[in-house]
């Protein structure tokens, strides 16, 4: 029998999927000691059964019972804790001063446990941080974004919490790292397994200023699924989340979508019309599910403290007409392109006296707005030169996108089911064209 709720909650992780609300309920209404010994007993609860039958969507809990307890007989929780320290690894459990209370948001679907490799204290690391996720194949667009959130998100003590990825994930990452502040990478693996593979020396990275986290047991190896299941522990540890590029369907929205029922902030990155790598934040933006952001300052505006993180308000360039009098701009309005004009006749278009007329044509011709001619003053010709574009500039496809390198199938985001409860649409495409 298992001796300890840390020892429980390990044999009970080996025993349901990741995710298994109705595993979430039984803890609930047995704990977890008691729910081991109800598993290895066969026998439910009648209160729990009846509980169970009134769900929305009920489950044959005879046959999850029979698949629990066969796990069960077979875990080993001891040893995975002890292999886990062996690693360097701990598992931490509710109750624990390291567990982020905000998961209780999650309900039934809250982790029994999380598995933790790194230096940082989760809660710590949590208590102010942003998801920054996106494409796995993301452009160079996407990366360049991903990156400066991350150093700019770090920069203001906000901690960047992503899923490890190739593409925005790793670019988000890496720029937490550069700004030498902690990130959360949160797996859908054991915390020693090392997926993707291209990602060990960011993953070391990681656990040396930031934390590795999953709620998956050492040796287990990620599938579609866990990809999916485990994008609700990104939305649930942070303030927002902010989706750099994300197409129709993929992995981000899925993100997306859980944050939004977690009634999370919900920030997107617009891209260019024509990439389909920014239409999924486009549907976001569009269906008023996203705020759009387009610096961290902003994304900090959107999760920080009302009144003490504005963002910096843009301001519109200052060119050297703006800094001319209101009475020299009616006299450079009333000067001619072409031919020329006196002073007399200036005045009286512009409506000033001649004085005021005399003084702003010399102060307007010392900066090299007007010229005198044999006819009279007239506007100065500028001459601008710009480079010629090819003529098959418009019937030129946009550039492929190169995709990162990438492990084999199946674990793929972006080929993952769409974000809980989605709406179907007809997407249409259209290419512009000039003349």
């Amino acid at each position: 029998m298992t001796s300890s709720e840390r020892e429980a909650r390990a044999a009970l992780m080996r025993a349901a999927d990741v995710g298994d609300t109705t595993m979430g309920r039984l803890v609930r209404h047995l704990g977890a000691l008691g729910a081991v010994e109800a598993i290895r007993e066969r026998t439910l609860p009648s209160a729990f059964i009846a509980q169970e039958a009134r769900q929305e969507r009920p489950c044959d809990l005879s046959g999850r019972l029979n698949a629990w307890f066969v796990r069960l007989a077979a875990s080993k929780p001891a040893a995975d804790l002890e292999a886990g320290a062996q690693a360097g690894a701990r598992l931490i459990i509710p109750g624990d001063a390291e567990w982020p209370t905000q998961l209780d948001d999650l309900g039934p679907s809250r982790p029994l446990g999380l598995w933790l490799h790194g230096t940082a204290d989760l809660r710590f690391a949590c208590l102010k941080s942003v998801a920054v996720v996106g494409a796995r194949a993301a452009t160079q667009y996407g990366l360049h974004i991903a990156a400066g959130f991350g150093i700019g998100l770090s920069e203001a003590g906000w901690s960047v919490v992503s899923g490890g990825a190739y593409g925005v994930d790793g670019a988000a990452h890496k720029g937490a790292l550069l700004a030498d502040a902690p990130t959360v990478v949160v797996l859908a693996c054991g915390v020693d397994v090392c997926y993707p593979s291209g990602h060990q020396d960011l993953f070391a990275r990681a656990r040396d200023q930031g934390v590795v986290i999953s709620e998956c047991p050492p040796g287990v190896h990620p599938t579609r699924a866990r990809f999916l299941i485990r994008n609700r522990l990104i939305a649930a540890l942070t303030r927002g989340t902010a989706v750099v590029e994300a197409a129709l369907r993929s992995g981000a929205l899925n993100t997306a979508g859980h944050a939004l029922s977690l009634n999370r902030h919900l920030g997107a990155v617009p891209g260019p019309t024509t990439s389909a790598l920014s239409a999924g934040c486009h549907k976001l933006l569009r269906e008023r599910k996203a705020v759009c952001v387009t610096t961290p300052e902003e994304m900090i505006e959107l999760v920080g403290v009302m009144g003490d993180d504005l963002a910096a308000q843009p301001r519109t360039p200052v060119v050297a007409r703006d800094r001319l009098s209101e009475s020299t701009k009616r006299v450079l309005d009333a000067i001619p392109n072409r031919g020329g004009a006196g002073p007399a006749s200036i005045a009286v278009s512009a409506g000033v006296s001649m004085e005021i007329t005399l003084s702003a044509l010399g102060g307007l011709a010392a900066a090299g707005y007007i010229e005198r001619t044999a006819g009279g003053w007239r506007l100065r010709k500028t001459t601008v030169s710009y480079l010629k574009a090819p003529e098959s500039i418009a019937l030129d496809p946009p550039p492929a996108n190169e995709a990162p390198a990438t492990d084999p199938p199946p674990p793929s985001e972006d080929d993952s089911l769409p974000p809980p409860h989605p709406q179907e649409f007809a997407a249409t495409s259209g290419r512009m064209r000039t003349k």
